[in-house]
């Protein structure tokens, strides 16, 4: 069996054992928020936590088009919709929401649950949810030391964007990169370089991410591995807090157009402790997700200033 199919029936099979578990966790009984928040200690570092993904002060009411938690019903994609019935569920049955799910590069006029926001000034109205959590937070064991790595960049994905197919374009016959995309209707172009597993990728030193529609799918597992992510500054980001990311601190900034991939490659082969040095604080933020019990209790706790602010329930 090919890598591709391999890698595709086990991402299959991870998606029927998560329809299974969450279709029977949603059958469950359901404790009340004022239950389960009781007895909870909401220290200084949680509170941030919620108040960066609802940044809601104001009253406001919701729009025609939302629903109750009695009556939010499964939709098209079973994996957002089960995310976000696993929070609003332990809410009273007449709480309105609005919600927008998907890659969300736009802020909403009212108020609204979604994935993904622009990072900016002006995105109150995105309220971040911890949102297809399947395809996004993947953790993989890195047991390889940085320097031993290959002393090479990897990057592998789709072309559908234009700043993609340009990074690509740029580097594809790169001596210090292995970079290509995985697109099998291109794979007539030089650049096309076939599928490449999480695991093989994390054998080099350097991982780039690139944002497609709205955030870098590769960006959380990267920065929980051994290796130095490379990218430009985030656009957009989700419930891994990208737009607290620190160039120098947390990854490696490249300019707009990619031009200094490579001068930075060079860099970080003959500067090794400096490389070190952000991995060790990217493992720092990452380490904030690895907790599911804590996880919850963030997502009630931003349901839950969300739903204080309703005004017509």
């Amino acid at each position: 069996m090919a890598k591709k199919d391999l890698a595709y029936l086990k991402g299959r099979l991870s998606r029927i054992r998560y329809y299974l578990c969450e279709g029977l966790a949603l059958r469950r009984s359901v404790k009340s928020v004022e239950m389960l928040l009781a007895d909870v200690d909401v220290t200084s570092d949680l509170q941030n936590r919620v108040d960066y993904y609802c940044k809601l002060n104001q009253p406001f009411s919701p729009s025609a088009k939302a629903v109750s938690v009695a009556t939010f019903k499964k939709t098209k994609s079973f994996v957002y919709y089960a995310d976000t019935k696993r929070v609003v569920r332990h809410f009273p049955k007449n709480k309105r929401f609005d919600y927008v799910f998907g890659d969300v590069t736009d802020v909403p006029d009212t108020p609204s649950f979604v994935k993904s926001r622009p990072i900016s000034e002006d995105n109150q109205n995105s309220v971040l949810l911890k949102l297809n959590a399947i395809r996004h937070y993947k953790f993989l064991s890195d047991s390889l030391e940085f320097e031993n790595k290959r002393p090479l960049a990897v990057w592998r994905g789709m072309v559908y964007h234009q700043h993609r197919r340009d990074f690509v374009d740029m580097y594809w016959g790169s001596n210090l990169a292995n970079i290509g995309h995985n697109d099998e209707k291109l794979s007539y172009e030089p650049s096309y370089k076939g599928f490449l597993s999480i695991q093989e990728q994390l054998n080099y030193r350097y991982i780039i991410s690139v944002e497609g529609k709205d955030v870098a799918t590769n960006l959380k597992w990267a920065m929980a591995s051994n290796s130095l992510v490379m990218m430009r500054r985030p656009r957009f980001e989700t419930w891994f807090m990208e737009g607290l990311l620190v160039p120098g601190v947390h990854y490696v900034e490249l300019k707009e157009d990619f031009s200094d991939l490579e001068e930075k490659i060079e860099y970080y082969n003959l500067h090794t402790s400096e490389a070190l040095e952000i991995i060790e604080c990217a493992h720092k933020h990452v380490s904030q997700f690895f907790d599911k019990d804590k996880e919850q209790l963030v997502s009630l706790l931003v349901a839950k200033k969300y739903f204080g602010l309703v005004e017509d329930n």
